[in-house]
């Protein structure tokens, strides 16, 4: 008899071990040609199981090797910073100590650009609120850029003399240290920044000089991300006013820095950047939001003329590629409920056709370089990734490359998200609903709500997740909300404009009304629903906390903005304005005051409890705000919890990660179970 369940015993574990729920998918994907295209399982296609396709037939052919041209840098020089090839592979431009500088590959002779560099004066290396907030994080702080005939560097000169210093403490080490930061907070100075370009060839020959663009580095201003036109005769650059309603493209010359405006943009509360631009020889693709309450594509030419390519509710627009014959290639949500992307062509007419399914959301998209054929990923919350080759012509036509779905897979197992909806002030606003493992709706179950909330941020999307990323909630009976607000970008402009000088105001009304939703429900514990979000969700979670604690009942804020005039200018003041502009709005967004009315006290039973996290090293939202909200709480005497990470970011890794998560999952148990 043992003998037998023994074996029984090792035929079931037998099972679960060679059980295949979900295969491998390629880590990326590249074209080789017009007609041939690789995939990697390692991201260096030099694995044994990198393989490729060659269309028209769509034959697959193993053992091949592809590995990028560069895998390494050929030159290291000592001290150098965001090492970038010049177009013609010839070069290296980097920053030394706040300077410029380029390396011929050939022979390894250096030549300085720039010579003004200090700690507060910087050639090609962005000031932080630049890195931050319109460079953006995969920059590196890198602000320079190559001329795509490889003779001129231009580059952005950045002086925070100015700039107020934000002290950052480390506790490590006997005596600790100070990292000092230049980082503008609302309504302080912004870092002065001119825009230089210098001659490369001119340079190595002796005669280093720089080209400042027309612009008075004094004025109140910010500059976006620019670009070069394909002949490198004209360096285009954006500018916004420091109040962010008012965008003017340039077309700046880089011989006498000499400009004009080529494109003139106004809208009443704000104005995103240009980015993802595709360029013709006659002028550019872009996508921009100003006109009809949602994205269109547009052509600007070079001679200043706008064309409007597309009408209707387009969100999240990002182009792919642009033919000859004016056919534009796009991705965006233009379902009802914008929470799926799709891959859409658009005629010179204005006709827009579909190429994938728009009933599954749509990720890297890649053509092939004579656009005949394009690889993409497709899924949603209930179909798990599939990765197919398609023709151009006719996407009906395609060839399936992996699908993360096994033999042995059973979505019957798992519970599964599904979108549901809620209307709160004529808004249609969208959420996930994940139910607990075996689900029995005549029980009732406690709820966590994961938010956000931040202007045009959104949580909810109709795509795969792993059935393991909620499964602790599911294991322990818990119900599981994502759920968005009407600024989050499903509903257009109209519901970001909303937000407009009061951020965080409207949105807790949105929330609150997916609270209410809840509480209706049959099976669940309207008594126990908590809310959960970091950054500005943890801004939002302290709010909901405090003012609405008959809805929302117990929270975990981390790394919030507790009064918005102690974040960064760029950011804050697109959405809020200037405090001199509006001090009212400022006065009435302030969490440290709206935590006045946090109901949970010493001794309490414990129907409301807020709990509070916070890295002492992070750049971005400084430990400050917490520090400042903790304060607000001792004033009144509540009762919360807290929880801090010494030299942590925003946003905690390794141990403090796991730290962090474990704390969490007991929060919960604690104040949701009882447990």
């Amino acid at each position: 008899m043992k003998r037998l369940i023994l074996s029984l015993a090792l035929a079931a574990l037998a099972c679960g071990v060679f059980a295949q729920e979900f295969n491998r998918m390629p880590y990326s994907y590249k074209w080789l040609g017009d007609k041939e295209v690789a995939f990697t399982y390692n991201g260096m296609y030099t694995d044994d199981t990198c393989f490729k396709l060659v269309m028209p037939k769509g034959t697959k052919v193993t053992g091949v090797k592809a590995p990028e041209k560069f895998s390494d840098f050929p030159l290291r020089p000592e001290g150098a910073v965001n090492l970038t090839y010049s177009p013609d592979s010839t070069m290296l431009a980097f920053t030394r100590a706040n300077d410029l500088y380029v390396v011929t590959i050939a022979d390894g002779k250096e030549c300085r650009l720039t010579f003004d560099g200090t700690e507060t004066v910087m050639n090609g290396y962005a000031s932080w609120v630049y890195y931050e907030e319109i460079l953006g994080r995969p920059s590196r702080y890198r602000a320079f850029w190559w001329s795509p005939d490889s003779k001129k560097l231009a580059f952005y000169h950045f002086d925070d003399t100015e700039v107020p210093m934000f002290p950052i403490y480390s506790p490590f080490g006997q005596d600790g240290k100070i990292r000092e930061t230049h980082y503008p907070k609302v309504g302080e100075k912004n870092p002065d920044v001119k825009i230089g370009f210098v001659d490369v060839p001119a340079a190595f020959a002796g005669r280093v000089s720089t080209v400042w663009a027309d612009f008075d580095e004094k004025e109140d201003q910010y500059f976006g991300i620019p670009f070069w036109s394909d002949d490198s005769r004209t360096f285009y650059v954006a500018r916004e006013p420091r109040i962010q309603n008012t965008l003017d493209l340039y077309a700046v010359s880089p011989v006498d820095g000499s400009k004009n405006v080529l494109y003139h943009e106004y809208y009443p509360t704000w104005l995103d950047w240009i980015e993802g631009m595709l360029f013709t020889e006659k002028g550019l693709y872009m996508v921009r939001a100003f006109e009809t309450g949602w994205q269109q594509v547009y052509f600007l030419g070079y001679d200043g003329t706008v064309r409007r390519l597309t009408d209707g509710p387009n969100w999240r627009v990002a182009l792919v590629r642009a033919e000859k014959d004016g056919t534009v290639y796009f991705t965006a949500q233009r379902d009802e409920l914008h929470i799926r992307q799709a891959l859409y062509k658009v005629s010179p007419k204005g006709v827009i056709t579909p190429l994938t399914d728009e009933s599954l959301n749509v990720t890297g998209v890649q053509f092939s370089p004579d656009g005949k054929y394009f690889v993409a990923q497709t899924s949603s919350l209930a179909v798990p990734p599939q990765l197919r080759v398609y023709q151009t012509s006719k996407p009906s036509k395609n060839w399936l490359v992996a699908d993360q779905k096994g033999p042995d897979y059973d979505a019957s197992k798992y519970s599964l998200g599904k979108v549901i909806t809620i209307e709160n002030e004529g808004f249609v606003l969208p959420g996930i609903l994940v139910l607990p493992k075996d689900f029995d709706p005549a029980k009732q179950y406690p709820v966590h709500v994961d938010i956000y909330g931040g202007p045009d941020t959104p949580q909810v999307t109709d795509r795969w997740a792993a059935p393991t990323r909620y499964a602790w909630y599911q294991q322990n009976g818990i119900i599981e909300l994502i759920a968005d607000c009407r600024a989050s970008g499903h509903n257009g402009r109209a519901g970001l404009d909303c937000i407009y000088k009061q951020l965080s105001t409207v949105e807790v009304d949105d929330f609150v009304a997916w609270a209410e939703y809840l509480q209706s429900l049959p099976y669940v514990k309207g008594d126990k629903i908590g809310v959960e979000g970091f950054s500005f969700g943890g801004t939002m979670t302290a709010v909901l906390v405090a003012t609405a604690p008959q809805a929302f009942h117990y929270g975990i804020a981390g790394g919030g903005v507790y009064d918005w005039k102690l974040y960064d200018t760029h950011y804050t003041e697109r959405f809020m304005s200037t405090p001199e502009d509006n001090p009212d709005g400022y006065a009435r967004t302030r969490a440290v005051d709206r935590i006045t009315s946090y109901p949970a006290r010493p001794g309490d039973d414990g129907s409301v409890m807020l709990k509070l996290t916070h890295g002492t090293g992070d750049d971005n939202v400084h430990y400050q705000n917490t520090l400042q909200l903790i304060d607000a709480l001792h004033k009144i005497g509540a009762s919360f919890d807290f929880m801090v990470y010494p030299d942590g970011m925003h946003g905690y890794r390794g141990y403090q990660g796991a730290h962090f998560q474990a704390e969490n999952n007991a929060f919960w148990l604690k104040y949701l179970k009882g447990e």
